[in-house]
C-alpha cells in the first residue's frame, strides 16, 4: 500500500495497535462506538456517553458495596449442634493461622485492597474531570489503573464462593449473609467500572494529545518507522536508535518490542511447570470429620464432585484447575516457538486471538485457591468437622500468577514481524478509511 500523507489534524488522532503494531488514524467516534484495528481486530478505543460521570457513579457503588460485603456476615453453617459464621475478610485471617501468609496475601490483594486502590483511584480522576482541576498526581494514577485491571478478582471469588457453597451444602446446613449479596453486587458493579473507563478520552482530557511524529504513514507498521505506541495512553511516540524512549503524554517507557519478552516468557511457564507437579502431587486441603482426616489433591475433589454427581461443578474445578494452567502453558510456549517463523496474516490473525484468550482466561484458575480459603475459615469445628489447608495452595497459587506474569511478558507484536513481502488484501480498504483525517475526540 503507498504511504498514506498525514495532516496537521490527522496526526493527533494515530495509534499503533499495541497487538499488531499497525498504524492507524482512529475515526471520530460517538458514544456506544468503538474502533477496532483492521489487522488484527484489537479494539483500539470505546467511547462512552457521560464516562466520568458514568465510572464515578459505578465505582461510589461498588465501593459502599465493598465497606458493606466487610461490616456484615459472609455465610455461616450448622451441622451436628456445632455452627460457625464468618465475614469476608477472615478467607484470609484463617490462613495466617494455619501458616499460609502468602496464599492469605494473594486472597486479600486480588478480591480487597487491590480494587479499593483502583476504586479509589477511578473516583479521584473522575472527580477532577468532572470539576475540571485536575487532582495531584492524576497522570500517575491513570497509569496504575491500567497495571492493576488484570490482578482484581472479586468476580472469580463470587464463582469460588458458589463451588464452596454447593461443597458445604452435602454436609452442613448453609445460611448466607447479607455481605454475600453486598459482595455479589460489589463484583458485578467492579466488573461494569472497568467496562466503563473511555481512556482515549481521559488522557485526551486529562493531557490533550501532542502531535505524532512528522512522517509517520498510517497503515503501515510502526517499528520500522521508528515509532511506537504507548500502551498506558496510547499516543504515538518516537524512538530513540536503540528502539527505546519515554511517552511524551504519560511518562511510561516505551520499546520497538519488549526487551528479551520470549525469554522472560520461556523463564516464567518453566518456573510454573515445576510449581504445577507439587499442586498436583500434594493435597490442596485435608478434611477432618469425626476425627479420620482425608488428605484431597487436586483430581481427587473433581473425582468427589463427580460421585456425588455435582457434574458441573466438578467440570468447573477441572477446567479452571487442570485445563486452562495447562493449556496456557501450552498455549504461550507455543506462541513463543511461533515467533520465530514466518506466517500469512490469516494465520497470525489466529494466534493473536490465541494471546487474548490466553490472557483472559488465566486470572480464573484462582477459583481453587480462593475455594480452599472460604472453606478453611467456614468449616471450623475441631475433630468434628474442619478443613486445613495443604501444601499445594500455595503451589497452585503461585501457577496461576506466574502464568499471568507470563502473558503479561509476551509481546503480541513479534507474532506479526518478518511477514512475507506480498500485497496483503485483508483490510486495505478499512485502513485507508481509517488513515485519512478525522476529528478529534472532543469534536465526536
Amino acid at each position: 500500500m503507498p504511504p498514506v500523507a498525514t495532516t496537521r489534524h490527522s496526526r493527533r488522532r494515530l495509534r499503533a495497535c499495541h497487538e499488531c503494531d499497525l498504524l492507524v488514524a482512529l475515526p471520530a467516534l460517538k458514544p456506544g462506538q468503538k474502533a477496532d484495528c483492521p489487522r488484527c481486530e484489537h479494539t483500539l478505543a470505546v467511547r462512552h456517553h457521560k464516562p466520568a460521570e458514568r465510572s464515578l457513579a459505578l465505582a461510589i457503588g461498588a465501593l459502599i458495596m465493598l465497606l458493606l460485603s466487610v461490616a456484615f456476615p459472609f455465610v455461616s453453617f450448622e451441622t451436628r449442634g456445632v455452627s460457625n459464621r464468618i465475614e469476608l475478610t477472615e478467607t484470609a485471617s484463617t490462613l495466617v493461622g494455619f501458616h499460609e501468609p502468602l496464599v492469605a496475601i494473594c486472597v486479600l490483594l486480588t478480591v480487597i485492597i487491590l480494587p479499593t486502590v483502583y476504586l479509589c483511584g477511578v473516583m479521584w480522576l473522575s472527580l477532577g474531570l468532572l470539576s475540571r482541576r485536575f487532582l495531584p498526581h492524576s497522570r500517575g494514577v491513570a497509569r496504575a489503573l491500567k497495571h492493576l485491571t488484570p490482578w482484581m478478582m472479586a468476580d472469580v471469588f463470587v464463582i469460588a464462593a458458589l463451588v464452596s457453597l454447593i461443597k458445604v451444602a452435602g454436609m452442613a446446613e448453609v445460611s448466607l449473609g447479607l455481605s454475600f449479596w453486598t459482595f455479589c453486587a460489589y463484583a458485578l458493579l467492579l466488573l461494569l467500572t472497568t467496562q466503563s473507563l473511555d481512556t482515549d478520552w481521559m488522557w485526551f482530557s486529562l493531557a490533550s494529545e501532542p502531535l505524532a511524529p512528522a512522517g509517520a504513514r498510517p497503515g503501515e507498521p510502526a517499528s520500522p518507522q521508528g515509532l511506537s505506541g504507548c500502551a498506558t495512553c496510547g499516543l504515538v511516540n518516537r524512538l530513540d536508535a536503540n528502539g527505546r524512549g519515554h511517552c511524551r503524554r504519560c511518562g511510561e517507557s516505551l520499546h520497538a518490542r519488549t526487551p528479551r519478552s520470549r525469554q522472560r516468557t520461556l523463564a516464567l511457564l518453566l518456573a510454573a511447570v515445576v510449581m504445577y507437579i507439587p499442586a498436583n502431587l500434594y493435597p490442596i486441603m485435608t478434611t477432618t470429620s469425626l476425627g479420620n482426616s482425608s488428605p484431597s489433591t487436586i483430581i481427587s475433589g473433581v473425582m468427589l464432585f463427580l460421585q456425588h454427581g455435582d457434574i458441573p461443578i466438578a467440570l468447573i474445578i477441572f477446567t479452571a484447575s487442570v485445563v486452562v494452567p495447562i493449556g496456557k502453558i501450552l498455549a504461550l510456549g507455543w506462541l513463543c516457538y511461533a515467533v520465530r517463523h514466518r506466517g500469512e496474516p490469516l494465520r497470525n490473525v489466529t494466534r493473536v486471538r490465541l494471546y487474548r484468550m490466553t490472557e483472559f482466561i488465566g486470572r480464573w484458575s484462582m477459583v481453587d485457591v480462593f475455594v480452599v480459603a472460604i472453606l478453611v475459615a467456614l468449616i471450623r469445628a475441631g475433630e468434628l468437622m474442619s478443613i486445613a489447608p495443604g501444601p499445594a495452595a500455595l503451589s497452585f497459587a503461585s501457577v496461576v500468577i506466574l502464568t499471568m506474569l507470563a502473558a503479561i511478558s509476551f509481546d503480541p507484536r513479534m507474532i506479526w514481524d518478518d511477514l512475507p513481502e506480498k500485497p496483503r488484501r485483508r483490510g486495505m480498504s478499512r485502513i485507508a478509511a481509517l488513515a485519512s483525517p478525522r476529528k478529534e475526540p472532543d469534536d465526536a
